[in-house]
């Protein structure tokens, strides 16, 4: 059976650069073999978090779902902005939600076994590097095995063709080996 992969930015933005690579991460993934699922945290929406909430209302039904999400999968892509020389509001809120205890399931259990792949993509000449190392830090504190390997996107702005393909054929080639070696440790881990 094919690992399954779950592919995700953490922007709503609609024309977000971390999306368009999540895009081709996706196609990537599934290329190598892998059954990819693509979810856009926009269709996702969830309050801040918030323990008083949390308290009075349970876990918010979105967290839910992605929690679901997270359990079925046994890989994890994703694709990161960078704000501020770390992660943004949004991806940090939603790893925050689904780490949650819900009832008398830990909140470790979405990322029981997980091994994922970080991506990201910026205008500026680092691609995002800075954020990385934070959502690296984050996701090893959830203890997700987190590969070695990552790719940082700089210039993102100019590194996407019309059809929202990446036009550098090193580039494709990075994003390509990426996945591969997450799809092929993903297999392994969950045989």
């Amino acid at each position: 059976m094919a690992a399954r992969i779950l592919v995700f930015a953490g922007s709503a933005r609609a024309g977000s650069l971390n999306k368009k690579l999540a895009l081709v991460a996706a196609d990537a993934v599934a290329a190598a073999g892998a059954e990819a699922t693509l979810v856009d945290l926009a269709d996702c929406p969830m309050p801040l978090y918030d323990g008083d909430l949390e308290a009075r209302e349970g876990l918010p039904a979105n967290a839910r779902k992605l929690k679901d999400l997270f359990i079925a999968h046994q890989g994890l892509l994703i694709v990161s902005p960078e704000n501020n020389a770390s992660v943004s509001a949004l991806l940090k809120n939603t790893l925050d939600w689904i780490s949650r205890q819900d009832g008398g399931e830990s909140g470790l259990v979405p990322y029981r076994g997980k091994v994922a792949a970080i991506a990201g993509a910026s205008p500026g000449a680092l691609g995002g590097l800075r954020g990385l190392t934070h959502l690296r830090a984050i996701l090893q504190t959830l203890n997700v095995l987190v590969l070695s390997e990552q790719f940082a996107l700089a210039r993102a702005h100019e590194a996407f063709d019309a059809a929202g393909a990446l036009k550098d054929p090193q580039q494709r080639a990075a994003i390509a080996a990426l996945a591969k070696r997450l799809v092929d440790v993903s297999a392994k881990l969950g045989a």
